[in-house]
């Protein structure tokens, strides 16, 4: 690696330590669940690549922290706490089992209070997503520090997600999920179904569970998520996943990496799903590229939104690497076309990171507003293993 992109990554996740509370540590730190499950990956891969014992310490100080804030109720809750209603010493050891806050600024919407879609997206609760990017950082950090707490915290939290997010319709027998859950898990504030939750949820669970083997954690219906990924399997069934939104995008080729991941491992034997997902990317693509995207100015676009589009497509470059080395297990000739149809955007990518790394562009009112995440998945874009790998 280019030594000028430690250097870059180096000082934006400075900048984001420094900002959010997490060095110099601010009595109230700002935690947000999406963002800092990217940055605990970008802590430990700086630790990787650099070799500073001083970025595994971020990492697991940003983990420490996020369990603090957002694994309890807001500190203005006269009944402040752990969220899983856990004393303090058991709530120590199991700081995911009640799940995880957004960190959203605005509370939750209460039972008596009106829905307004506007407003939603602005107030505290749980999403589920975010809960499988916090799962995939945990684990992430017990491949590291060879720490098995890590990876029992996500399979704690992948139990408790799944349990409190699905359930069976009462006209239906397949089970369906919500979208946002209140801070207690005991109501849903958005009750539809986000259309790549399934998949996440199943590859995460696959990952985690290969971890479970990897790492030596012991077998039993504890640490198992075979009853959750028959779950997360039935549910995708007949879903379709195509999007033109570009995190999405981005989302669905870094949920195609670690599918390719956990193929190569013998986990997963979904070539089948593996070519939906990309010949989902290639469409939701073509939609977005349609209308010049790249030709707007930056004040007129967001842009973690392009950079998580940016870091999927790095997953894509590692899947060529994979299937090209190992074209028998992938099947590739079932598989070539995609490739081939996903090779034209690969560029996109790059073109999107150097928007961003332009120091004007940067300085604009969307960039400024959204600093923290918008830092974090610029870094994440420049050095995308750290996330990328399971």
């Amino acid at each position: 690696m280019k030594q000028n992109t430690i250097t870059y990554l180096k000082e934006f996740m400075g900048q984001f330590a420094s900002n959010t509370g997490l060095k110099p540590e601010k009595q109230h730190p700002k935690r947000y669940l999406w963002t800092d499950a990217f940055a605990v990956c970008n802590y430990l891969e700086l630790y990787n690549l650099a070799g500073d014992k001083s970025y595994l310490k971020l990492a697991l100080k940003l983990i420490d922290q996020v369990h603090h804030v957002l694994g309890k109720k807001n500190v203005s809750c006269r009944n402040f706490g752990w969220i899983s209603c856990l004393g303090e010493k058991d709530g120590e050891m199991h700081p995911t089992i009640g799940g995880l806050r957004i960190g959203k600024e605005m509370k939750e919407r209460m039972p008596n209070e009106p829905f307004n879609d506007r407003l939603e997206w602005d107030r505290d609760g749980q999403y589920y997503h975010y809960l499988t990017k916090w799962m995939h950082a945990l684990y992430n950090t017990s491949k590291v520090t060879e720490d098995l707490k890590y990876v029992k915290w996500a399979l704690e939290l992948a139990k408790t997600a799944h349990a409190r997010f699905t359930y069976v319709p009462d006209h239906g027998v397949r089970k369906r999920m919500y979208w946002k859950m209140s801070i207690d898990l005991k109501r849903p504030l958005v009750p539809s179904m986000g259309q790549h939750d399934p998949l996440d949820g199943y590859v995460t669970y696959n990952e985690l569970q290969r971890g479970v083997k990897k790492l030596g954690v012991l077998t039993s219906t504890e640490t198992s998520l075979e009853h959750e990924i028959m779950d997360m399997k039935d549910i995708c069934g007949g879903m379709t996943f195509p999007t033109d939104d570009p995190l999405g995008i981005g989302g669905l080729l870094t949920d195609a990496t670690r599918i390719t991941q956990l193929i190569l491992d013998g986990e997963l034997k979904q070539i089948k799903l593996l070519k939906e997902v990309l010949d989902s990317s290639i469409i939701g693509l073509k939609s977005y590229t349609l209308n010049n995207p790249m030709d707007l100015p930056a004040d007129n676009r967001l842009a973690f939104r392009e950079l998580g589009l940016s870091i999927g497509l790095n997953g894509f470059e590692m899947i060529m690497g994979h299937i090209n080395n190992n074209p028998e297990l992938f099947l590739k000739q079932i598989l070539l076309k995609s490739i081939e149809d996903l090779k034209e955007y690969i560029g996109l990518g790059n073109t999107i990171q150097m928007f961003w790394m332009d120091r004007k562009n940067r300085e604009t009112r969307n960039w400024v507003e959204h600093m923290d995440i918008n830092t974090v998945m610029l870094a994440t874009s420049l050095a995308p293993d750290g996330f990328l790998r399971i």
